[in-house]
Order: structure tokens, then C-alpha cells, then sequence
């Protein structure tokens, strides 16, 4: 009777669970850090999202699903879905990633850190709600900014604008 009044328990533990309702909005502009454990991250990002965002991958040149993405809308962190960088900031730079000319907000999205990796001296960018690696800042873009945020498509997400 005992495992019959468990199993029952578990099984209505699972339903709920399993029945929360999802964001519907994924654009989250709630700064409020976000602390997660690698074991949680794993399990909400793919190999090569976790790959990307957590362990600062990179994926390779001209494969990004945003590369060539121009149409009117946002793009959010991959991880958390903190808003980073608008259509409106987007470039062709011919670099094989998305690059945008700045990010949303006063310089308070996305944090810039001195990298030293690999015998070159770059800036990361990290977003800055979870940390996650996003690419590298340059100073050589073609825009009045000058600059040229590199970013990888696994460690964003398009929301396309909707409006008429």
C-alpha cells in the first residue's frame, strides 16, 4: 500500500512539473543575475550552446544560424534571454559571425573583459544577467561606433519583430 501511495505521489509530482507554462515572451530585460550551476546549464543548453556559452567556444566561421539573419527584430542571450542587440545594430562585417555596431541599453547588457587566450590580447564579451560568452568586441567595424561585436549565433536567440 505504501509503494502504491508513493508511486501515486510521485506520478502527480511529475504531472505538475512537467505542466508549468513556459515564458511566452522569451526577451527578458529583468537585470537580476542569474547564478545556475554548470549541472543546470547542462541541462538546459545543448552540447554546443554549453559548448559556446559556458566553456567560451567558439563555432566555426560562415555555419552561425544568424550570419546572414537581416530581417527586423531582437536578439536575446541564448541562456537567460537577457535583450543584448537589436536588427537596427546589425552588420555585414563578412567575418563569418553576426556583428553588431553597439548592444542595447548604456554599456549595462553585455560585460567586456581582457582576454588573453590563445597569444592574443581581444576583449570577450559576456552577457552580462549569466555570464555567458557571446564572441569578441574589435575595434575596426564600419559604422560611426568603430566597433564590431562579434558574436556567435549558438550564444543568441532571434525574436522577430512582429508589429506592422
Amino acid at each position: 500500500m505504501k509503494k502504491l501511495i508513493l508511486s501515486g505521489m510521485f506520478i502527480a509530482t511529475f504531472i505538475a512539473a512537467s505542466c508549468q507554462q513556459q515564458p511566452t515572451n522569451p526577451i527578458n530585460m529583468n537585470n537580476d543575475k542569474v547564478n545556475k550551476t554548470e549541472a543546470e546549464w547542462k541541462k538546459e543548453l545543448t552540447p554546443d550552446q554549453y559548448y559556446v556559452l559556458r566553456e567560451k567556444g567558439t563555432e566555426p566561421a560562415f555555419t552561425g544560424e544568424y550570419t546572414n539573419n537581416f530581417a527586423k527584430g531582437k536578439y536575446v542571450c541564448g541562456a537567460c534571454g537577457y535583450e543584448l542587440f537589436t536588427s537596427d545594430m546589425k552588420f555585414e562585417s563578412h567575418c563569418g559571425w553576426p556583428s553588431f555596431d553597439k548592444e542595447v541599453g548604456i554599456g549595462d547588457h553585455v560585460i567586456k573583459k581582457k582576454d588573453l587566450s590563445f597569444g592574443m590580447v581581444r576583449t570577450e564579451i559576456m552577457c552580462a544577467r549569466c555570464g555567458g560568452h557571446l564572441g569578441h568586441i574589435f575595434d575596426d567595424g564600419p559604422t560611426p561606433t568603430g566597433q564590431r561585436y562579434c558574436v556567435n549565433s549558438l550564444s543568441i536567440k532571434f525574436i522577430p519583430d512582429t508589429t506592422k
